[in-house]
């Protein structure tokens, strides 16, 4: 039996997290993305996800923005509520811009939604953005950066949930983070 490379060598030393989860809590939090972060903790990996006591309608926390600048990668659950969060949106415009000035990387999850309708917006994607651009109508230039944030992210390679298991889909991604 052969062991996979540890995540930690590969790790700079200035990062506190090796692996930062966005996710929609409405949609995975007590299922998928809790036994995926089990198994990303139980390899090692140290991961961090957000605080479930943070209330609806509060402004995403600077402790969210640092502890995406402070992981080497991020793992990000599209799931049918995540374009309906802007808090989700907000991670996800962070996580594109890490990638792009520190070479973070993205693994994304489709989990029960299809890639092409985050690429091209359209279907509940369309409609969440619909909401946000009359919640935010005098903010374009942020709509734009999540609308773009979402382009390029849903254009990664990333894993599929459809007809698996989830204990497979998560060993997979493990392995796939632990590897990198």
């Amino acid at each position: 039996m052969s062991s996979l490379p540890s995540i930690s060598s590969t790790i700079p030393r200035q990062k506190e997290y090796q692996v930062f989860l966005s996710f929609s809590g409405k949609d995975t939090r007590l299922k998928f993305t809790d036994h995926l972060y089990d198994a990303l903790w139980r390899s090692k990996i140290v991961t961090f996800r957000d605080d479930p006591k943070l209330e609806a309608g509060e402004e995403i926390s600077p402790g969210l923005m640092k502890a995406i600048q402070q992981s080497w990668c991020s793992v990000i659950v599209f799931s049918e509520n995540y374009v309906f969060s802007s808090w989700c949106l907000e991670e996800l415009a962070e996580i594109v811009k890490q990638k792009k000035e520190n070479g973070h990387k993205v693994f994304p999850i489709f989990y029960g939604v299809d890639p092409s309708d985050l690429r091209k917006q359209k279907g509940k994607v369309e409609a969440a953005f619909a909401k946000h651009e009359e919640r935010y109508k005098e903010d374009e230039a942020k709509i734009q950066r999540w609308r773009n944030a979402l382009t390029e992210v849903a254009n990664i390679k990333g894993w599929h949930s459809n007809n698996r298991h989830e204990s497979e889909l998560i060993g997979d991604i493990v392995k796939n983070i632990s590897a990198n």
